[in-house]
């Protein structure tokens, strides 16, 4: 595949997107899942942590499968369909560190994992600003590896007026089908990484999460789990579709 010319992380690839899902029922998905890694305590669409890949409860035992449809959320005004296939989509951007290990389902066939699907994420800086127009940071898309994983390393996103902070997300698994939604951030930690620079520069809203109506109807499914990774966080969530 002559256009399917890619470097990791940062780089960028020339593949469409119509190229890109092509490849990805086919043998030539593996390389373009170059980037994927394994995933920390992985969360589900029950908002539980998942067993497609199990992590320990509170009690030290392990949770029994979590295999669910990922609720739906429109994509707002500033998805781009752009295929930068990285698995870092920061290009320098400031912000505190967030690694984002997801992977992919089908909740009608068992949970089995979907290889090749291709998966774009997409989200604002610290100062509440979305990349537009020929900008492209804190966006990308990556392809499911054999285990339907992919992973993202990104930042924390910034807060803006009357909206809960979130990371966007699609999942095309072929070139007819997508499933679009959102993920969220546990209040808590986004009040400690707010009060820290380049956040601080801004007063946060005393509540981030709570002052939005799509935070408060889906919040408990699609709230991360972010746990400590190196001077940063990580989270894992499995999004299963139909």
């Amino acid at each position: 595949m002559t256009e399917n010319v890619r470097r990791t992380e940062n780089a960028t690839s020339r593949t469409s997107r119509r190229t890109i899902l092509r490849a990805a029922g086919s043998a030539g998905a593996a390389a373009l899942a170059a980037a994927c890694a394994g995933p920390a305590a992985t969360r589900g669409s029950a908002g539980q942590p998942s067993a497609a890949m199990p992590s320990p409860s509170p009690s030290g035992g392990s949770t029994p499968a979590a295999c669910v449809l990922t609720m739906e959320s429109g994509e707002g005004p500033y998805y781009l369909d752009l295929d930068r296939v990285r698995s870092d989509i920061t290009e320098g951007r400031d912000g505190a560190a967030f690694r984002l290990d997801l992977t992919v389902v089908r909740a009608s066939a068992g949970c089995r994992p979907v290889a090749g699907a291709a998966v774009d994420v997409w989200h604002a800086d610290v100062s509440g600003t979305y990349s537009t127009g020929t900008q492209t940071f804190l966006r990308g898309t990556q392809i499911t590896d054999a285990a339907g994983r992919c992973t993202f390393r990104t930042i924390v996103p910034g807060w803006y007026r009357g909206l809960a902070p979130h990371i966007h997300f699609k999942v095309r698994p072929d070139e007819r089908t997508e499933k679009t939604s959102q993920f969220f951030f546990p209040e808590e930690l986004l009040l400690r990484v707010y009060a820290l620079q380049p956040y601080a520069r801004r007063p946060a809203p005393a509540h981030p999460n709570t002052r939005d109506s799509r935070y408060r109807d889906s919040g408990a499914a699609m709230t991360l789990a972010p746990v400590p990774d190196g001077g940063g966080h990580r989270a894992a969530y499995t999004v299963g579709i139909a």
